[in-house]
């Protein structure tokens, strides 16, 4: 039986579609990439906004087709939108024959069985489950970089954000289960561990009783085989000294942090219902900083909150022309169903929410494109993704860049390098988000 996987939304949502592609491979099914080829396809769906929504909604509806004279036996839709709206799914969509919610991705094979004998149905299980599957993972990101899910859930409970009633509280995986789990994956060949959850820095919280993000990275820097460990989502408010410390001891944990700052302006960060003021958000960054010099800091931000002033639009634009990011993204707000930002005053319109997005990315642009430019000269160690297509060239990343969300740099070389290698480069050139290099 041919089975066919469609990973939409975050990399914490590829981790679970590759645990399910463990579980199927482990039990004779053949993973192919066309939809003419399917026997079973499986959606696993996103809905954190709306364009993630219609995505989903979308891919769905498209797969639908193959059910319709094709060999296509079964259809089955995981994730977040499964979760969030399992019978309206069912209901509106007869070709679909099952449904998994977020945390039953561990019944993918039983639904695949009972799809196929027509007896398909929902999987919902305790949104405060935390699945355990003793099967090795199916890594698709190429096999030299990995994803590590330390956590499910989330307690914060932003205005916004419809996480928490679709994944539920936050629960840490045991740093057992998560240190057996980085050795497999560093013996399949994975180099660079990038550590994801809703929130990284509270790891530990719920099960040790405090803090310990710290613990599990000296834990995961003593496995031999990776060689880079990066870290994603962590809330600012959470960042302590412990954290710190182990980043300035350890030398496989990449001087990289992500941090969702969201805003700039107090009285939004308020309705946002998040934990940190403007003031504090400046001293954490300046601490960063000051401690690890060579820190490379990636924020997020929503732009068009619901009575979001000209002012404050203002104040978030000279925020971040003064903090001077090295990466930055930027999103329009998005009303979520069933969160309280949906049901506030003032809503701004798309127009003025998308003028504002592009006034901050090119803003974000100029100084993305100095910093390109101050790299020219340097030396760098590169971790080699690909070659580039009927050329003698490689595409890399260093440190700076995490995979799919940030940049590139180009190596022209008439060496034969292979993906996953490390290698010395000299800085070149600078093409806007860009580098150029040549093999040292």
């Amino acid at each position: 039986m041919n089975i066919l996987f469609i990973s939409l939304g975050c990399d914490k949502n590829l981790v679970d579609s590759e645990v399910m592609l463990g579980l199927l491979d482990a039990e004779g099914y053949r993973i192919v990439d066309d939809e003419n080829e399917a026997d079973i396809i499986v959606v696993n769906t996103c809905c954190f906004i709306h364009d993630a929504k219609e995505e989903s909604i979308q891919t769905i509806l498209e797969m639908a087709e193959y059910k319709k004279g094709g060999r296509l036996k079964a259809l089955i839709v995981t994730g977040c939108l499964a979760q969030r709206y399992q019978q309206e799914i069912m209901e509106e969509i007869p070709e679909v024959d099952a449904v998994l919610g977020t945390t039953s991705y561990d019944k993918i094979v039983e639904a695949v069985k009972e799809a196929l004998e027509g007896s398909g149905n929902i999987k919902i299980s305790s949104i405060d489950a935390l699945p355990f599957v003793d099967t090795k993972r199916l890594v698709t990101t190429g096999g030299h970089f990995a994803y590590l899910k330390i956590a499910e859930g989330c307690d914060k409970h932003c205005t916004y954000c419809i996480i928490p009633k679709l994944r539920g509280n936050y629960r840490s995986v045991p740093m057992e289960r998560l240190a057996e789990e980085a050795k497999e994956l560093a013996g399949q060949g994975v180099k660079e561990l990038i550590l994801v959850a809703q929130e990284t820095t509270i790891y530990g919280k719920d099960i040790y009783g405090e803090k310990s993000l710290h613990k599990l990275l000296k834990e995961l820097c003593s496995i031999s085989g990776i060689r880079w460990i990066r870290i994603l989502y962590c809330y600012p408010e959470e960042i302590d000294d412990n954290l710190i410390q182990v980043m300035k001891e350890e030398k496989k944990i990449c001087h990289y942090l992500d941090l969702p700052i969201q805003h700039a302006s107090d009285e939004v960060l308020k309705r946002m219902g998040r934990r940190t003021s403007k003031a504090q958000l400046v001293e954490i960054v300046e601490k960063l900083r000051k401690e690890i010099p060579d820190i490379v800091l990636r924020t997020t931000l929503i732009t068009g909150f619901p009575g979001e002033t000209a002012e404050q639009h203002q104040e978030m634009m000279e925020f971040v022309d003064e903090m001077e990011f090295d990466r930055l993204g930027v999103f329009t707000y998005s009303p979520e169903e069933d969160t309280p930002a949906a049901n506030l005053p003032d809503q701004i319109p798309e127009e003025v929410k998308e003028d504002r997005q592009a006034e901050i990315m090119e803003l974000q642009q100029e100084i993305a494109f100095e910093q390109a430019e101050d790299m020219v000269g340097k030396e760098v160690l590169v971790m080699i993704e690909g070659r580039v297509a009927d050329e003698n060239a490689y595409v890399g990343r260093t440190y700076k860049d995490a995979p799919n969300v940030d940049g590139f740099i180009f190596i022209h070389t008439e060496e034969e390098l292979i993906s996953g290698d490390f290698a010395r480069v000299k800085v070149t050139g600078a093409l806007e988000y860009d580098l150029i290099g040549e093999l040292l």
